[in-house]
C-alpha cells in the first residue's frame, strides 16, 4: 500500500485519465453516443453556462463533441490493443518454445516490425475504406510484432527456470506449464507493455482520424476534429487547443500508468527471475 501511495506517475496517470475519461463516458451515455445537433443560428457562441466550452462553426457545443469523440477514440485503442495483446502473446509463446515454428513466427513478427506502422495501416484502411473497424485492425495488426518479442523474451527467462524443468519431468504438458507458471508469471510485463501501447494507439487512432481514414462523420472523435476545427487556428484558436489538449492528456496519462505499473509490477518479476528490483 505505502509503494502505491508514493507511486506517483500511477497517481498522476490515472488521475489524468480519469478526469478525461469520466466525464466523456457521462458524455457518451447522456447523448446515446450521437453528435450534438447542428445549430447554425448559435454558432461561434462564447462560453456560458450551457455551453461550457463555446460552439463551433456548426453551432454544436464544443464540449459534448469532443468528450463524445475522446470516448470513441478510447474504445477504439483499447479494443485495438486487446486485439493485439491476445493475438501477440499466443504467437510470442508459440516463438517462446523455439523449433521450427518458433522461428517462422519470429522472422515474420521481424518482418513487421521492418515496415512503418502508421503507413502500414493507412494503406491497409485505404483499401478496405475509412471505418472504426478498419482503424481497429489496422492499430492492432502493428502492435502483433513488437507483443510478440516482449512475450517471448519474458516467456523464456521463464521457461529457462529451474521449477519450470521440474515441472516437465514431473509430466506437465507444454499447455498446463503455460497456464499455471508462464502467464501468471509474465502477466506484469504484459500489462505494463498494453498500458504504454495504448498511448501509441491513441496518436495511431487520432493520426488516422485526422488523415480521414477513421469512422466516417457523424460519429465524432479527436482526429477528424482537429482536421475541421484547423481552418480556425487563427481565428478561434480554441477550436484547435481543446481537441488538441485532449488527445496530449490521453496519452500523457497512458504513458504515466505504464511507468507507474511498471514501477509497481516488474519488481516481483526481477525477483522472481533473480535481478535486482
Amino acid at each position: 500500500m505505502t509503494r502505491l501511495r508514493t507511486n506517483r506517475s500511477l497517481i498522476s496517470g490515472s488521475t489524468l485519465l480519469l478526469a478525461c475519461l469520466v466525464p466523456a463516458t457521462v458524455t457518451w451515455i447522456w447523448r446515446g453516443g450521437r453528435s450534438p445537433l447542428i445549430d447554425i443560428a448559435h454558432r461561434y457562441a462564447p462560453i456560458s453556462f450551457s455551453h461550457p466550452l463555446g460552439t463551433d462553426p456548426f453551432g454544436r457545443d464544443i464540449a459534448s463533441y469532443v468528450l463524445t469523440g475522446a470516448f470513441n477514440s478510447t474504445v477504439i485503442a483499447v479494443i485495438a490493443v486487446t486485439l493485439a495483446t491476445v493475438i501477440g502473446t499466443a504467437l510470442g509463446l508459440v516463438a517462446a518454445y523455439g523449433g521450427l515454428r518458433g522461428k517462422a513466427v519470429m522472422n515474420t513478427a521481424d518482418l513487421g516490425l521492418a515496415f512503418p506502422p502508421i503507413l502500414i495501416a493507412a494503406m491497409l484502411v485505404t483499401a478496405q475504406g475509412a471505418s472504426a473497424t478498419g482503424e481497429i485492425f489496422a492499430i492492432a495488426l502493428f502492435g502483433i510484432p513488437a507483443q510478440i518479442r516482449i512475450t517471448r523474451q519474458a516467456a523464456h527467462s521463464i521457461l529457462v527456470l529451474d521449477y519450470i524443468a521440474a515441472a516437465r519431468m514431473a509430466g506437465l504438458n507444454s499447455i498446463n506449464t503455460i497456464l499455471r507458471h508462464v502467464l501468471p508469471n509474465i502477466a506484469p510485463i504484459l500489462i505494463v507493455h498494453a498500458s504504454t501501447s495504448l498511448a501509441l494507439a491513441i496518436l495511431s487512432e487520432a493520426g488516422l482520424s485526422y488523415l480521414g481514414l477513421g469512422a466516417p462523420p457523424p460519429q465524432p472523435d479527436l482526429g477528424r476534429t482537429l482536421a475541421s476545427y484547423q481552418i480556425h487556428i487563427f481565428d478561434h484558436p480554441l477550436l484547435v487547443a481543446i481537441p488538441g489538449v485532449t488527445v496530449m492528456v490521453l496519452v500523457l496519462g497512458f504513458n504515466l500508468l505504464g511507468d507507474g505499473l511498471r514501477d509497481l509490477l516488474e519488481r516481483p518479476f526481477n525477483r522472481l527471475k533473480g535481478q535486482p528490483s
